[in-house]
């Protein structure tokens, strides 16, 4: 009898912790806990891949791949630049902070991928195309004027639409090629399509994103009634011309903007965003099942924390990475992690001037951190994160200030700041309208460690700065920075190294390295 209690005792207890196990390994919500919105996404046979928003950032419409829905590595961006103008070069007084290349549109025909976009900093809409979306190279048409939130749909008997707007949405026929319109095709498509969510209606209806299961027409927008949240609503038809029929289809948390997709299995899921306080908006999947012909989003109406599908593995080294800057002859002289605070000008960066580093020279005067030329910039994650580097300051000249930030409109950084002949550690706190350098302190050093740590937990949305002077004993400096998530500049905290003149340009510094990690470090 004790032998057969202890293997009933034994099953029990393999089996709950084999029960532990799967749920454990289960998928969770936000499937990316970074700055990752306004997705698309297209299923190439087993394999997805899922566009973004990057705005004023260069290179930009990040690229993602996945297997799984779950686990997306960078691949490839569409562009190097989007345009030539003051603002993306952050010339002349004028930036594109919030601005630049916003919701992109991802689709795939005829063996042919193509990724859409405008910006209404140049007045553009752009129309990316490749056969290889992981390697390019990219062919882009544009033309005028930006149509706002577009979704482009190519039909099953050739015609290719496109469709956007803001409350009222409009549709309007392409040439073949896609350089253009055909003249006399634009139509309102749908005059309220907010009208679902009610009539007190702060956010008008934008982010179309149009898709065709069994011969019907599913049209994908967000609006955002007053006083309630961002609100998914979903309009249907039997003809792409309509008409359309609407109906709410999630409120959940403000988890919204997105459209369907499915699996090679027959499985659906609706990718949508939420809105999460300073690292920006994060991803998250809901399980999709159809009811008299409609996608009904979620479990009883809520986007559940876990999902049937294979656990989320670390966004490092996939979306973030730590870097040493040592590159061989046949590798990219920058990761795709990381992204240029507006158009860089290449002749003021390397990573070949000094063997394993990054070299930032100060190639003009700039006011301030927000109008420095050439900061390297990636992500920051969450719930928690570290960026820590290692740089030589011995080659900079009077007035540079050099070191690492948390850039976003109210930023905070720790740097070197060379002024009267003599170095210093500063640490500037931005949170308010005027940034205010909240300490300084004599280095004695030409080369010094520099570490920031993030808190995103539940919105929590606190960093705070160290140095060090041998790697091992850090000491916190200035003011803790409460982060906040701003519309002038429309994008979650980044990490960013920089090196920027106030007097004279032609100095330069040397980074070592830039870890990531997604824990805290602090004075350890």
């Amino acid at each position: 009898m004790r032998f057969l209690l202890s293997c009933i005792f034994l099953t029990v207890f393999v089996s709950c912790n084999t029960l532990k196990t799967v749920v454990r390994e289960k998928a969770h919500n936000p499937v990316i806990f970074a700055d990752v919105p306004d997705m698309s996404m297209v299923r190439v046979g087993d394999t997805y891949y899922m566009s973004s928003t990057t705005m004023h950032m260069s290179p930009g419409v990040p690229i993602m791949k996945s297997k799984d829905l779950i686990n997306w590595e960078l691949v490839n961006y569409c562009y190097d630049v989007l345009d030539d103008t003051d603002e993306l070069n952050l010339n002349n007084g004028k930036n594109a902070y919030g601005g630049g290349s916003w919701a992109s549109c991802i689709r795939y025909h005829n063996d042919t991928y193509y990724v859409s976009t405008f910006a209404g900093t140049t007045g553009t809409t752009y129309i990316y195309s490749t056969k290889d979306i992981e390697k390019g190279p990219w062919k882009v048409i544009k033309f005028k004027p930006s149509y706002h939130d577009h979704t482009i749909f190519f039909d099953d008997d050739g015609k290719i639409y496109m469709i956007w707007g803001v409350g009222k949405l409009r549709m309007v026929e392409l040439k073949q090629d896609l350089t253009g319109i055909i003249e006399g095709t634009e139509r309102v498509l749908i005059e309220n399509a907010s009208a679902p969510a009610g009539n007190n209606i702060g956010l008008p209806s934008e982010g179309s994103q149009l898709f065709k299961v069994k011969g019907k027409y599913y049209l994908f927008n967000i609006t955002w009634p007053r006083g309630g949240m961002r609100t998914v609503v979903v309009h249907r038809a039997d003809n792409i011309t309509g008409p359309y029929e609407g109906r709410v289809a999630l409120q959940d948390r403000g988890i919204a903007q997105g459209g369907l997709i499915d699996t090679p299995q027959g499985d659906w899921y609706a990718y949508l965003f939420r809105d999460y306080g300073s690292v920006g908006r994060i991803p998250y999947l809901a399980p999709v099942k159809w009811e008299n012909g409609w996608p009904v989003i979620g479990i009883d109406g809520v986007v559940p924390d876990s999902l049937n599908l294979p656990a989320n593995k670390s966004l490092i080294p996939a979306i973030v990475a730590s870097d040493d800057f040592s590159r061989s002859a046949n590798e990219p002289l920058l990761p795709l992690v990381w992204q240029w605070n507006h158009n860089p000008d290449n002749s003021f960066w390397s990573v070949n001037g000094k063997k394993g580093y990054l070299r930032l020279t100060t190639g003009r005067v700039a006011a301030g951190f927000l109008k420095a030329k050439n900061t390297l910039t990636q992500r920051t994650i969450g719930p928690v994160c570290t960026g820590e580097t290692f740089f030589d300051v011995s080659n900079m000249k009077e007035g540079d200030v050099a070191g690492l930030a948390l850039l976003q409109k109210k930023y905070g950084l720790v740097g070197v700041k060379y002024e009267n002949g003599a170095k210093s550690i500063i640490m500037i706190n931005a949170q308010s309208d005027n940034p205010e350098e909240v300490e300084r302190i004599p280095l004695n050093s030409e080369k010094i460690y520099f570490r920031a740590t993030c808190d995103f937990t539940e919105m929590k949305d606190v960093a705070d700065f160290y140095y060090s002077t041998n790697g091992k004993n850090w000491i916190k400096i200035g003011s803790q920075l409460k982060m906040q998530y701003t519309l002038p500049h429309f994008m979650g905290y980044r990490f960013g190294l920089f090196n920027y003149a106030t007097k004279i340009t032609g100095g330069f510094v040397d980074f070592d390295y830039f870890n990531i990690h997604d824990k805290i470090l602090n004075e350890q």
